[in-house]
């Protein structure tokens, strides 16, 4: 679960981390009260999307000027009216696509003079299922060209459990980053407070970029970005409280509801799978075959009727979806629960592509006989080969 940048600032400070005093505006009518309660003389006016690269990014509607994301203003009534274009409006950025997200919120700031600026983040390395803090010196907004470009200048170390975060792991960043002086310190108490931030919040993601050194030579952070694990938000309900279900797509906020993994792709082929190996198949396969799967979607080993229903109805809602691929291993799941699943699916919302189904495992032939006798016009397979096959087939005429 992601959350915006002003939620992030905020956890931060309760930490005891430096960052700018800023304030929230959901409408247009507030902004001028919000950037009055501000020092200045500069106030920053940030768009609030879950998306990086807003600095860069192009607002649709020609009203909403051509700056980006965010902007720099010297007076309140300046920040006042850069908020007033952006709110409602739509910012597309290199991470949004062509559709871009719709701008509900804005955040104005106080500005900062920035001497240098530097990157930070703390990150769950897969590979050794440690925390791993990632620095460079090439901060801002375009540290995806330095980490393609020149990867040299990023330096990557995870901490051991077994002893946490230690002052060494502090000092190493600060000397990485050209650190000095007071600067050192702030670095070792700086990382300690993000360390402990990122494991009593369960996170997966803490970005700091850019983390800058001020004109008076103190760290700031400058700009935040976090993300949690979902799964832990059972314990962790003042983070849950912080979800904007407006930021994220709608087929995957409706499948979190019913407890389906639902990923959201761009292909043409929609796939209802259960288990995510076999899922990862499914969708290499349907590549093999000349196609692209239009979705990750694990039903589970416990599926039931009404949650294949709804798997169901959320292929379908998805316009991109020219066929869809049903490939089912009965084992804890069964194969009758499934067909009575798709049966009552299709019967409910109907059928508008081509539908093939294999299913192999418990009480495969019961499910087998409810797909036959259903009166659906569906395309029976006998193995994943053939499912392929003749989904991308019947796709493509």
């Amino acid at each position: 679960m992601n959350i915006h940048e002003y939620q992030a600032k905020s956890l931060l400070r309760s930490y005891g981390a430096p960052v700018s005093d800023g304030r929230i505006v959901t409408r247009a009518e507030e902004a001028k009260t919000a950037a009055g309660e501000l020092d200045g003389p500069v106030w920053v006016v940030k768009a609030q999307i879950h998306a990086g690269g807003r600095g860069k990014g192009s607002f649709k509607e020609p009203d909403a000027g051509e700056k980006g994301g965010v902007r720099l203003t010297k007076s309140v009534e300046e920040a006042s009216d850069e908020a007033r274009r952006m709110l409602g409006r739509t910012l597309v950025t290199h991470q949004t696509g062509p559709e871009g997200k719709q701008v509900g919120r804005v955040y104005i700031e106080d500005g900062s003079g920035i001497s240098r600026e530097l990157y930070l983040a703390l990150l769950v390395d897969r590979q050794t299922s440690r925390i791993s803090f990632v620095c460079s010196t090439e901060g801002g907004m375009d540290i995806e060209e330095v980490a393609a470009s020149t990867p040299d200048r990023i330096l990557s170390f995870s901490v051991d459990p077994v002893t946490g975060y230690q002052p060494f792991h502090g000092r190493r960043i600060a000397y990485a980053l050209g650190l000095e002086g007071k600067q050192v310190k702030q670095c070792v108490a700086l990382m300690g407070m993000l360390y402990r931030l990122f494991v009593e919040k369960d996170a997966e993601m803490v970005e700091i970029n850019p983390l800058i050194v001020t004109d008076e030579g103190d760290l700031k952070c400058l700009d935040a970005k976090m993300g949690f694990d979902g799964n832990a938000l059972y314990r962790q309900q003042e983070i849950a409280s912080l979800r904007d279900e407006s930021e994220e797509d709608a087929k995957e906020l409706q499948a979190s509801k019913y407890d389906l993994n639902y990923i959201a792709l761009d292909g043409e082929i929609g796939c209802m799978v259960n288990g995510a190996g076999l899922a990862m198949a499914t969708m290499d396969i349907i590549k093999l075959y000349g196609s692209a799967p239009a979705n990750f979607l694990d039903v589970g080993g416990s599926a039931t009727k009404e949650k294949v229903t709804e798997a169901f109805k959320i292929i379908t809602s998805d316009k991109n979806v020219k066929g869809i691929l049903v490939n089912i291993f009965g084992g804890i799941m069964r194969c009758d629960v499934i067909a009575e699943g798709v049966v009552a699916a299709v019967k409910e919302v109907g059928l508008e592509v081509p539908l093939v189904v294999r299913l192999e495992g418990t009480n495969v032939e019961k499910g087998k006989e409810i797909i036959k006798t259903s009166g659906l016009n569906v395309i029976a397979a006998d193995d994943l080969a053939d499912a392929a096959d003749k989904v991308v087939k019947a796709v493509n005429g």
